[in-house]
């Protein structure tokens, strides 16, 4: 951070912005994109299935979870589809977060020449390279013939298919899951490629006719894109650099949405510091998720945000999954990182981060939505809460690292 206050200048917000991803990504910055925000499950379902059925030469899919359900079976059709027409199919897994999924769903769409990545196989026999259990893809990427990506955290599995449902009349109904994705047209896109590609590359995956992967890409529109994708072991960690030095260098807003936020002591300064500068710090968090051990370590640290003028809003009636941010009206990023423990360290993750106000505009919309729907935590409030909630807290605190 003392190497980039040096040698970043205070000067337009978006240029500022640049020059500090600049200085911390290895990845380029690519002009002439085209971002469409793709809004829960539905819009990016919607999205993924046109990109795929328009297919002509290739489609690369990354998925940490793939279910065998309606949705998950739905996809495997399509592709199955594109393969039989001539379309080369490429899909990687994540072993851990489809474990649920059968063998056999996996061997049907192989018998139908679809080429798959298991990634980082539960069984160490039979692992490519390297065995560890806790590191784990959690990317989603799309790729279509090079030219159009899908990025975001909408994984395969029905639960992203639709608003409430019911199983049964007098069964409480079901939280909707509430995330996003971006669309990706023009340069930026063949950095995601490349992203897939090392992937399937590192993880022993057949050998594929690379050049076709990396067409001529034309200019589609105004944004400006970087793919900024993180592996555990390498020294630059850039999913959590990308975070921290947007967070730093903000001046106006930093307004974050994320699903499992349990941070470590350097984003929880970088949030304070910029709160008690004067930057209007707004984060949403789940008030529900699938573990309450995360719900606990994540109020944990309330009262250090609270104290320091970070507002913090809870969001009610929906499965929050969604892991965004967008600050001082430039800069957006929408991936699979989460802020916590995990993201950083031991997962493979991906974000797009885009500067671009006209993106940004929409990226505040979405926002605002996600606010009025929130619970807003309050410090006077907070701080009467029960002992055994903070107990509870201070308990779950101290299992950040396998959180």
């Amino acid at each position: 951070m003392e190497r980039l206050e040096r040698s970043v200048a205070p000067t337009d917000v978006l240029e500022r912005q640049t020059a500090v991803m600049e200085s911390v990504s290895q990845s380029p910055l690519t002009k002439g994109n085209r971002v469409t925000l793709l809004v829960d499950g539905p819009a990016t379902y919607a999205a993924m299935f046109k990109a795929i059925e328009n297919a002509r030469v290739n489609v690369n899919l990354e998925s940490y979870i793939f279910e065998d359900d309606e949705t998950g079976r739905k996809f495997a059709d399509l592709l199955l589809q594109r393969q039989a027409a001539g379309v080369q199919v490429n899909l990687i897994y994540d072993s851990v977060g489809s474990s649920n999924t059968t063998d056999s769903f996996f061997q049907r769409l192989r018998d139908g020449g679809v080429q798959i990545v298991e990634f980082n196989q539960i069984n160490p026999l039979k692992a490519h390279g390297k065995w560890g259990l806790i590191h784990r893809d959690h990317r989603k990427i799309l790729i279509t013939d090079g030219k159009l990506a899908i990025v975001g955290g909408v994984n395969i599995s029905q639960v992203y298919s639709s608003g409430i449902s019911r199983r049964k009349v007098d069964v409480k109904p079901a939280l909707p899951w509430r995330d996003t994705d971006v669309q990706i047209e023009g340069p930026g896109v063949a950095e995601f490629q490349k992203l897939f590609l090392d992937t399937w590359v590192k993880q022993k995956g057949p050998d594929l006719a690379t050049p076709s992967y990396f067409p001529h890409l034309e200019d589609e529109g105004t944004a400006l894109v970087r793919a900024v994708g993180s592996t555990p072991g390498e020294t630059n960690r850039l999913t959590f650099v990308a975070y921290v030095s947007a967070i730093t260098f903000a001046e106006h807003s930093v307004h974050l949405t994320n699903a499992y936020f349990i941070p470590d002591d350097q984003i929880l300064k970088a949030f304070t510091a910029a709160a008690r500068r004067g930057v209007d710090v707004k984060l949403i968090v789940p008030s529900t998720t699938d573990s309450r051990l995360a719900i606990d370590a994540q109020r944990y640290s309330y009262s250090r945000l609270l104290k320091a003028g970070v507002k913090v809003y809870e969001r009610h009636n929906a499965l929050l999954h969604a892991k965004t941010a967008v600050i001082d009206g430039v800069w957006s990023t929408v991936g699979s990182t989460n802020m916590d423990y995990w993201s950083f360290v031991s997962n493979d993750e991906v974000n797009a981060v885009i500067l671009s106000r006209e993106t940004a505009v929409e990226m505040e919309k979405m926002f605002a939505k996600d606010l009025a729907e929130s619970d807003q935590v309050r410090w006077d409030a907070w701080k009467r809460r029960p002992l055994a909630d903070r107990i509870r807290e201070w308990v779950a605190h101290l299992f950040l690292r396998w959180l």
